[in-house]
């Protein structure tokens, strides 16, 4: 009677042939998802001979769109950062009017398609949109220049830095910034001496993913920088540009090197979860850390 008391009913996947199975098509779909097309753009780089690898790499407009895209994430990044440390600092440490509003405009670029959003900022900056008159008058250009494809560019990441921060500060609350105010810290010395630290990981975290994105960011940028051929195109647009013009393996060439952006976020995405900046690691970031009083005196 015991024993049979002891009996626990099987759970869902304790079975050994549903884990194989399952692991099976999780390995399957990586491997036809994620490593195929990776292992098909390094074989189709090098295709043509490492010659033509170099000489598309080095050739004049190649090295241009690196640099446009390198100039656009030295941009957007660090300003994405800024808002998205502010935008979190205000959602969760103060209560004010609008807040649920803020929230939903900080997640509406996740909801909105790229080029919606591109074809948006030619009706507001554009010839015929409601700044472009001003704007020409003034003989200051946005749209099909660098300054459209930053606005664009950081329209498609604004929430990341933001949205990694949110529920960690949230899960962390205000009791130490409310106890640094009392030993008598200003908001700026809280900020720093306090919450900063309490969420550094996660904020690199963030603005490793902000990185990439817009290192990789196609559909709005291909709408406001008039894909112009070794002046307006980033490296995503270069490749299509290679592609179209049947120089199959100078695209490869090139998308090579978004791969490895790729490869490179991955680790360092790796590398910041173990460090705790990831969703696993977030509940051991949200434990208080002790106020040391001579750091704030």
């Amino acid at each position: 009677m015991a024993a049979t008391r002891s009996k626990k009913p099987p759970r869902v996947g304790d079975h050994p042939i549903f884990r194989l199975g399952l692991l099976a098509a999780v390995l399957v779909l990586t491997a036809l998802v994620v490593v195929a097309p990776l292992v098909v753009i390094g074989v189709q780089a090098f295709s043509a001979g490492a010659d033509v690898f170099v000489a598309t790499i080095t050739d004049a407009d190649t090295r241009h769109a690196i640099f446009l895209t390198v100039a656009t994430a030295l941009i957007a990044v660090p300003i994405n950062t800024v808002f998205g440390v502010a935008a979190a600092w205000a959602i969760t440490k103060f209560d004010f009017t609008g807040k649920r509003l803020l929230l939903i405009v900080i997640e509406i670029p996740f909801s909105i398609s790229p080029i919606v959003a591109g074809v948006a900022y030619l009706f507001v900056y554009g010839l015929q949109g409601v700044f472009g008159p001003a704007l020409e008058a003034a003989e200051i250009k946005v749209l099909f220049a660098l300054p459209g494809i930053v606005l664009a560019s950081m329209f498609v990441t604004a929430p990341f830095v933001a949205r990694e921060l949110i529920p960690l500060m949230q899960a962390q609350g205000r009791d130490l910034e409310e106890a640094a105010t009392s030993l008598g810290a200003s908001g700026w010395r809280t900020f720093f001496s306090v919450t900063l630290p309490n969420v550094r990981w996660a904020l690199l975290y963030g603005v490793v993913l902000c990185n990439a994105r817009v290192m990789g960011e196609f559909g709005a940028v291909s709408v406001v920088s008039g894909n112009i051929r070794g002046q307006t195109n980033t490296l995503p647009l270069h490749v299509e540009l290679l592609y179209h013009d049947y120089q199959t393996a100078g695209a490869f060439a090139a998308a090579s090197i978004l791969a490895l952006l790729a490869v490179v976020t991955l680790f360092a995405k790796v590398l910041l979860e173990r460090q705790g900046a990831g969703r696993a690691g977030r509940p051991a970031l949200a434990a208080p850390q002790t106020i040391k009083t001579e750091t704030l005196t």
